[in-house]
């Protein structure tokens, strides 16, 4: 029997009243294995009523009782790893070393937000004026709001309600249709860890959910991970409706190889960041722009390392890649391998047609690699978010910065050189928000913010991070003189030093 979801509201399971429902599908065997009711706008209204509801108390919880909250949860966490890595797994199809690692980045976030008590912390001027002080103190800002994808059921979600609780706010999450059940089980290890019903909720839903929360009055703040058509219209929305929004949006990563890399390094580098959950990343690099020698340096040791990548379902512990999520996704990324053959790329790789005995349903499409792309190609300017590796041949660093720079996105970009001029130069030149040097995927730690720029962010404040506590938290400056220190009379100009 095919399994039905819920939604998890005030602390409990909530039944769906919609009607509506999407299939969650297992991505290796492209077999149904539950359905998630999908929130009708008067549910998703109902939901932010709760959150509503229980953020007074939660807001005058103490940071420091907040933070011991999220050391349980870190805890139960840690000790229900292996049971989230199974549905990261059954819901994405990642291979499990992927899963492991996105879960322990996740964590590292609520570990993050632990530290809150000291995040919060305010500043102090004593004196400003003849017997005047004044301070600053960060406060909650109520009903917040995640909007998360497929392609990391535990970790983008984590990437934004733990820095949001620990902030005093209350949270809706509405992960991807696809993959909810992380998120689910997330929420009751909240629960357990003790957090107050009402605090955290998690609502299934499509875009009528989306546009509810957009525009509830209620909710105020949005955080989005996506492609970059959805992006904007949760920022524009989400703006027009007096929220504060972060909208990370779309991709495609560059990575310079220059002549003197290490190119068995930068091979090795190139495997993992483009193939890498199947492509699936908002991190993963799309296109090698090789300098004069590099590029055939580079193909001729990419190739037998592409052929000869493990593709097997998550579950396979030899797997190196898995399936894709959706059938009309690989459909889509199978799409753009035959507009890059029409474009005239060369296709050197091609993983198109791949079947695994037994999975014969699954999603998988093998690595490809296309070289000689131009700037102009469709496969080059597009976020194809697949295992479709591009390379740019370029005759010079200029060059290589001219096409890097000149595409509409600018989320990561890195560089593999042994040169530290040239690795300096780039990294003051080049236009993104994560930037790697010998590092293919620059994502930041925890304690530091992920952000990029250009057409791949909306918003001034990346996400998690010392930006995270910004987002969500509102700056209130207050200047105080007791009775004692008032000079007599009325005075009719703005408080001076004196």
């Amino acid at each position: 029997m095919i399994k039905t979801l819920h939604h998890f509201v005030g602390g409990r399971q909530v039944t769906g009243e919609s009607g509506r429902f999407g299939d969650i599908f297992n991505p290796a065997t492209g077999e149904v294995r539950a359905r998630l009711p999908l929130a009708s706008a008067r549910e998703v209204a109902a939901v932010v009523d709760v959150a509503h509801a229980a953020f007074p108390a939660w807001a005058a919880t103490p940071p420091l009782t907040r933070a011991r909250i999220l050391f349980r949860f870190k805890a139960l966490l840690e000790a229900h790893a292996d049971e989230l890595i199974d549905l990261i797994i059954a819901d994405h199809g990642k291979v499990r070393g992927d899963a492991r690692g996105s879960l322990t980045r996740g964590i590292e976030v609520v570990e993050f937000a632990c530290g809150i008590p000291h995040l919060l912390k305010g500043e102090f001027s004593a004196q400003v004026s003849t017997e005047m002080d004044s301070w600053s103190l960060r406060q909650p800002l109520g009903v917040c709001a995640g909007i998360t994808p497929f392609n990391f059921p535990a970790m983008v979600p984590m990437w934004m309600f733990p820095v949001a609780i620990a902030c005093g706010n209350t949270f809706v999450l509405k992960p991807s249709e696809k993959v909810p059940s992380c998120s689910l089980r997330m929420a009751e290890l909240l629960r357990e860890a003790g957090l107050p019903d009402g605090v955290f909720n998690v609502i299934g839903g499509d875009a009528e959910a989306v546009d509810a929360l957009l525009t509830d009055d209620r909710v105020q703040a949005i955080s989005f991970v996506g492609s970059t058509p959805v992006a904007r219209h949760v920022y524009a929305t989400g703006c027009a409706h007096g929220k504060r929004v972060q909208a990370l949006a779309g991709a495609k990563n560059h990575m310079i190889v220059m002549p003197d890399a290490d190119m068995d390094q930068a091979v090795d580098a190139l495997m993992g960041a483009a193939y890498g959950s199947a492509g699936e990343r908002c991190m993963a690099v799309s296109v090698a722009v090789t300098v004069g020698a590099a590029g055939d340096a580079l193909r001729e040791r990419l190739v037998p390392r592409i052929r000869a990548l493990k593709v097997a379902p998550g579950t396979d512990p030899e797997a190196e890649m898995g399936p894709l999520i959706s059938a009309e996704h690989r459909d889509k990324v199978v799409g753009y391998v035959e507009m890059g053959i029409r474009e005239g790329a060369e296709l050197v790789v091609d993983g198109r047609g791949l079947s695994l005995q037994g999975y014969e349903g699954g999603f998988f499409l093998g690595g490809c690699l296309f070289d000689h792309v131009r700037p102009d190609m469709r496969i080059y300017r597009d976020e194809i978010f697949g295992p479709v590796l591009c390379i740019v041949r370029a005759d010079d660093f200029n060059e290589a910065m001219a096409i890097t720079n000149g595409h509409e996105f600018g989320n990561g970009a890195a560089i593999f050189t042994r040169d530290g001029d040239t690795a300096r130069t780039f990294c003051d030149r080049v236009a993104a928000g994560m930037v790697g040097i010998n590092v293919a995927i620059p994502v930041p730690m925890a304690f530091h913010s992920f952000g990029g720029w250009k057409a791949s962010r909306f918003g001034d404040l990346a996400i998690h991070g010392p930006d995270g506590v910004r987002f969500y938290s509102r700056l209130k400056t207050v200047t105080s003189r007791w009775p004692s220190g008032i000079a007599a009379g009325a005075q009719f100009v703005m408080p001076t030093l004196g």
